[in-house]
């Protein structure tokens, strides 16, 4: 028999405060939106229309019960929406765990209080608010300290809709089976019997809870494993264009090594007034080569004279005031990676600016006080947008870019380094502080 009341049901507000404490959990958990005064309020009418719908459930037809159910999720996804900053597919799949976990603890509740005190001569009303109290926040205090578990920093990675789908099969499918019983009876895996319900019901829970939340962990170990071999990968890419550029710069050195050479023999032998004017012009090109990026570190001298060869090709200029000796307590591979990803990222800025008299970088190295001062300055017509104090990539492929800041952070934190971004007057500024070796 379809919608047959083989048991009591959960009382609506029991139903109600679970799924919005389990709101609270994951919102508890994540990065939120708002101050935790505006947090709060926020909370308190969420509380207010989960309650609503609850009791408007369960005044409609029991033909109902699904839409019901989904209305209540709804609701809850727009909770956790509204109060921390997270895409519409995040918000859905964290939905979809927090009403399995809201279903898990409601229904080990009742379970435990039709064991323990229904029937019983305490069972009141103060003894059943105890009651509830004491399962309710054990039950999601437990849980929080599970979820923040696998969380870093209160981040949490960008759910895919291939991800969001299996989230949601698996939690569909756990409520469905936990619920089989109150539906229909006469099934191979429902059953009519009062402690048989409760049973199910509550084990399926739990199972449905844990697969989701181990499906959750690896998820978030994938991520964090992808991020950092992505950043590896960056750095031998930095490590490699050094090479490069070492050799192609020992190359063209060489060759200006003997063209000077040229130009003393051609000196020699010819005495015409324009040939020595020539030939004065090109000697001091020749200085002024030889003196460009000689900031002391050879590291530094390849990685800008590589870029400034390419900013030159595409007409954006580049200014450069460096002490390199201040580098050099500094791994090469970390220089390649503060100052390449750096130089990388305003090269691509200024690209974008169609007049190319704006196209300016500026890089300084200097000491200040007791710590290294990296400063790389560019123009900037659009302002970035910024998360979590870095700015985000541009690029529309968000998986497979957006590392390079995060890898000169990673740089400058090795060293007890602080990297911060900020725009001023349409200049963008990356400023790394080291702190310097004590002598």
């Amino acid at each position: 028999m379809i919608f047959e009341q083989v048991i009591p049901n959960i009382p609506r507000t029991y139903t109600a405060l679970a799924e919005w404490l389990a709101c609270v959990v994951y919102i508890g958990v994540l990065k939120r939106r708002y101050s935790k005064g505006a947090t709060a309020a926020v909370l308190a009418v969420g509380l207010a229309v989960q309650m609503g719908i609850q009791l408007i459930d369960g005044m409609l037809p029991e033909i109902l019960w699904i839409p019901g159910m989904l209305a209540a999720v709804a609701a809850m996804v727009g909770l956790m929406m509204i109060c921390c900053e997270m895409s519409w597919k995040n918000a859905m799949y964290n939905g979809v765990r927090a009403f399995l976990l809201a279903e898990l603890v409601a229904s080990l509740e009742w379970q435990l209080y039709f064991y323990m005190v229904d029937g019983k001569p305490w069972d009141v009303f103060g003894v059943r608010f105890l009651y509830l109290a004491v399962i309710y926040g054990a039950g999601f205090t437990t849980a929080f300290f599970l979820e923040r578990r696998v969380l870093i920093d209160g981040d949490m990675l960008q759910v895919s809709a291939k991800e969001l789908a299996s989230a949601a099969m698996i939690g569909s499918f756990a409520f469905f089976l936990s619920n089989l019983s109150f539906v229909y009876e006469n099934t191979p895996f429902s059953s009519s019997l009062e402690t048989d319900i409760f049973n199910v019901r509550t084990w399926i829970d739990v199972a449905g809870f844990f697969i989701l939340y181990a499906y959750h962990a690896l998820l978030n170990e994938f991520h964090v494993r992808y991020e950092r071999d992505t950043m590896e990968n960056m750095l031998q890419n930095q490590l490699m264009q050094y090479k490069l550029s070492r050799e192609s710069i020992d190359l063209v050195n060489r060759k200006y090594h003997d063209l000077k050479h040229q130009i003393a023999v051609l000196r020699a032998e010819s005495n015409a007034d324009k040939r020595n004017a020539y030939l004065d012009e090109m000697e001091s090109e020749i200085k002024i080569y030889e003196a460009q990026n000689k900031t002391g570190n050879h590291i530094l001298d390849t990685l800008l004279t590589s870029k400034s060869l390419y900013c030159m090709k595409h007409q954006i200029s580049i200014t450069c005031v460096a002490d390199g000796h201040l580098l050099d307590f500094m791994d090469v591979m970390d220089i390649c990676t503060i100052f390449g990803n750096a130089l990388d990222n305003a090269i691509e800025c200024e690209l974008k600016i169609p007049d190319k008299e704006k196209r300016l970088i500026h890089l300084s190295v200097s000491a200040q006080k007791q710590f290294l001062a990296i400063s790389i300055e560019n123009y900037c017509e659009e302002e970035p947008v910024m998360k979590d104090g870095l700015p985000m990539t541009s690029k529309s492929d968000h998986a497979h870019h957006g590392f390079g800041v995060k890898s000169i952070q990673h740089s400058a934190q090795r060293y007890g380094g602080t990297l911060s971004v900020g725009m001023e007057k349409n200049w963008f500024r990356l400023m790394v502080m080291i702190p310097l070796p004590q002598k």
